[in-house]
């Protein structure tokens, strides 16, 4: 049973239990804030994308929205029995990705299982 103090009111425990949760009130507020001030930014980042990548596509003649986040499960799925990082870049949209990016996508590949390497420079679907 929690001890009450001798001048009647709540007792230490109660009092940091009441400023914590003042304090977690205050928390979630501040991130509901944050997330919108995000969701905003983020709205406004895509507005100035497009138009830089319709900037860059039309001086670099690329397509615009091609450097956007690359499904690798599909890449993956459109490789041959035996491949190398040469037949991952010719994978369409994969032509201007570096290659730490391709050999990184190699490496998660062989982790999960799904690919082991046979010899140097060359894999093989699982």
């Amino acid at each position: 049973m929690p001890r009450k103090s001798a001048g009647g009111g709540s007792s230490a425990f109660e009092q940091v239990q009441k400023q914590a949760r003042a304090l977690l009130v205050n928390l979630h507020k501040e991130i509901r804030s944050k997330e919108s001030e995000l969701s905003k930014l983020k709205e406004e980042e895509a507005r100035l994308g497009t138009l830089i990548g319709r900037a860059n596509a039309a001086s670099n003649g690329m397509l615009a929205g091609s450097q956007g986040r690359v499904n690798w499960k599909s890449v993956f799925s459109q490789l041959p029995k035996q491949f190398k990082a040469s037949d991952v870049r010719n994978v369409r949209g994969l032509k201007g990705k570096r290659p730490s990016e391709i050999f990184a996508a190699i490496t998660r590949w062989i982790d999960a299982g799904v690919a082991k390497r046979r010899a140097r420079g060359v894999y093989e679907r699982v």
